[in-house]
């Protein structure tokens, strides 16, 4: 079963991607976290273990603490010691065109996706993941 790991503040956002994926059974084991410093933690932990690893993180942009711009810094760093590629999503409610080129400036993101997820935006997803 693949991993995916959701990186966000809102446990609403949790609940619905959560939902989703049950109701219309999209095969993924989920791992929702407000803590981005924690996943990083995880992946360094885990680096050369790839059954451990995610194969997709989603990931918010404005959180309280360690938000997503500050997760995507390190998990550029550490990008090339994984044993896998993980394919990264921006899930945000921000509309901002400043936000989604800053996004663009890292090249571990695969896109931007706006909030609040869809099952169609979700499939998509799984679908890219399925086929890359």
């Amino acid at each position: 079963m693949k991993k995916l790991i959701f990186i966000d503040d809102s446990q609403l956002d949790h609940y619905i991607l959560k939902r989703i994926l049950h109701k219309y059974k999209l095969a993924y084991e989920v791992n929702c976290t407000a803590d981005g410093e924690e996943v990083i933690r995880y992946l360094k932990q885990h680096k050369r273990n790839k059954n451990i690893l995610p194969d997709v993180i989603l990931l918010d942009l404005y959180m309280p603490q360690f938000d997503g711009w500050t997760f995507l810094e390190k998990v550029q760093e550490l990008y090339q010691q994984l044993s896998k590629p993980i394919k990264i999503y921006i899930l945000s409610a921000s509309i901002n065109p400043k936000d989604i080129d800053r996004a663009k400036n890292f090249p571990v993101v695969r896109s931007f996706v706006f909030k609040p997820i869809t099952k169609n935006a979700l499939e998509k997803l799984v679908d890219e993941e399925m086929t890359a």
